[in-house]
């Protein structure tokens, strides 16, 4: 069942996530449970994007994962949402080790995310990643530059942040997200972009 994101992210959230971590940590299960309504809708659509319908399924064996493990966080809310997301991939590339299958995009709930405006070919491409049309251009990008926006996007990670969880350079995700971007602004401006039929996320080039 979809559960969307408050538009209130950034540094006011991730402080509240932060401070309700550390209650947790201390065994207080009503923040537990604040920490769990901060981070998994966005948690539930990054895990969309790799396993589909089998997202809830994923999400439920992280959160045992990060229930277990919790004590052994250090960090804050931005650092977190980051140790949140590399345990969900990590669950989500076995589902799909045992399914014999590689990542698709789905197609994410994006109105999660609160979109900046259209000040730049960037921004623009960001602000339509809540239409159909974007969603079957980002399925068209190669798996590596659609994985990096789906997580700056998605889950709202920085660029190291999403680095660590793709176990990749900094600079190679941030290359990675800017030529996806790139790519969307590109063919969002061209005058013939239709969607025929669902894609999967390509190999790495």
């Amino acid at each position: 069942m979809g559960q969307r994101a408050e538009p209130d992210s950034g540094q006011p959230r991730d402080t509240e996530l932060g401070a309700a971590v550390a209650r947790a940590q201390d065994g207080d299960e009503a923040a537990f449970a604040v920490v769990y309504r901060i981070v998994q809708p966005r948690l539930l659509g990054y895990l969309r994007g790799l396993v589909m319908e089998d997202a809830e399924d994923v999400a439920s064996e992280a959160w045992l994962e990060i229930a277990r493990d919790l004590g052994r966080f250090k960090g804050d809310g931005a650092g977190f949402r980051g140790w949140s997301a590399t345990i969900a991939r990590h669950r989500a590339l076995d589902h799909l080790r045992r399914r014999r299958s590689r990542p698709v995009f789905a197609a994410l709930e994006l109105d999660l995310v609160e979109l900046p405006g259209p000040d730049n070919a960037h921004d623009q491409a960001l602000e339509a990643l809540s239409t159909e049309r974007a969603l079957e251009l980002v399925r068209s990008l190669p798996r590596d530059q659609a994985e990096a926006v789906l997580l700056r996007v998605v889950v709202g990670l920085d660029g190291p942040a999403a680095a660590r969880v793709l176990g990749k350079r900094p600079g190679a995700v941030r290359t990675a997200a800017h030529r996806g971007l790139k790519r969307l602004a590109r063919q969002l401006g061209a005058s013939d972009v239709t969607g025929k039929g669902p894609h999967t996320l390509r190999q790495s080039e």
